[in-house]
Parts: C-alpha cells; sequence; structure tokens
C-alpha cells in the first residue's frame, strides 16, 4: 500500500529555483513553505558568502533542524514544503528519518543555467563561485524511492502543476513511489 506524502523536499543545487517553485507549490497544493536557508546558522552563511563550500559538519546541525521543523508541521497537521538543496543521499536519508513518507522533487539543470541564475541574485548569500561545488557534492536522486525528477528550466507554474498532479496521485493511493521523469 502506499501512503500519502506527508512532506516534500523541494531539491537541488544553487540557483535551480527551489524558493520559487516551493513558492508556487504551497500555493496551488496546500502546505506550508518551510525555506531551509533561513535555519543556516551564521557560520555557514558566512563561509558560503567568502566563497567556501560548506562541508558535512557545517550542514549536519542544519538538517537536524530541518527535520525537526518538518516534523512540527506534520504534526501539526500540515503537508511540510521544504526547500533544502538535499545534494547528498545521506542528507536526503536524514530527513527522511526524520519525516515518514517523505517525498523529493529534484530540480535539474546545467552547471552553465546555475550559474547565469546564481550571478543574477545579487543580493543572495550563494556566490556563482560555489557552483562547481555544488555539482561536485550533488549525488543525484533520480530513481530514489519517492522522488520526482523535474527539469528546473520549465515554467515555475508548469512545475507546480506536475507536482500537484504527483501529489494528487499519491494521495489518492495510486503507486507514485515508482521514479517518474519530466
Amino acid at each position: 500500500m502506499v501512503f500519502p506524502l506527508s512532506a516534500i523536499v523541494v531539491m537541488g543545487v544553487a540557483g535551480c529555483g527551489k524558493s520559487s517553485v516551493g513558492d508556487a507549490i504551497s500555493h496551488r497544493s496546500g502546505g506550508r513553505l518551510i525555506e531551509g536557508d533561513v535555519f543556516h546558522p551564521a557560520a555557514n552563511i558566512e563561509k558560503m558568502s567568502a566563497g567556501i563550500p560548506l562541508n558535512d559538519d557545517d550542514r549536519a546541525g542544519w538538517l537536524t533542524r530541518l527535520g525537526e521543523e518538518m516534523s512540527a508541521c506534520v504534526a501539526s497537521g500540515e503537508r511540510a514544503i521544504l526547500t533544502c538543496s538535499a545534494l547528498k543521499q545521506a542528507y536526503r536519508d536524514k530527513l527522511r528519518a526524520a519525516v515518514p513518507n517523505l517525498g523529493f522533487v529534484f530540480l535539474e539543470l546545467t552547471r552553465e543555467e546555475a550559474a547565469d541564475r546564481v550571478s543574477h541574485r545579487p543580493d543572495h548569500f550563494m556566490p556563482a563561485s560555489l557552483i562547481d561545488s555544488q555539482f561536485a557534492t550533488l549525488e543525484n536522486p533520480t530513481g530514489e524511492v519517492l522522488t520526482l525528477p523535474l527539469d528546473a528550466t520549465l515554467p515555475i507554474a508548469t512545475l507546480a502543476e506536475k507536482v500537484d498532479a504527483w501529489l494528487h496521485n499519491h494521495d489518492h493511493d495510486q503507486d507514485a513511489s515508482l521514479p517518474q521523469s519530466a
């Protein structure tokens, strides 16, 4: 039996559109948007702002906090919609351990597109110089259970529609746990 997704993580490298797509999903499908960047400790923000990539130790406490936020959201009866890079399978597994029936929406795009998008975000702490490290760290989740890979260059409304359909199918007890492609 397939159970409804209790929460979803909109994931991918910097510049893939996690915040915009997460916001669109929360408006279209319902649920509470949890912006993962808000939970980075100051030391992480300073490190990234200086062009230094985060390591596993830097991310550990942050991922724990994100899991706690999603868990509290689900416990209150809401579907959590978290934006989080979740670049490694170990990071995704840590989030899965915090929340049962957790789905992932993987926004895929090229290194060039990511660099271009990030270069047009002058007020964001993540510099374009860290794009290569993001791709070096990324362990592609395509094929992992409860993961929906999507082309991040599609219009935001189209991406939200695709996620809404995926959620609807899953919520109505159809087998949406199989890998799907956009």
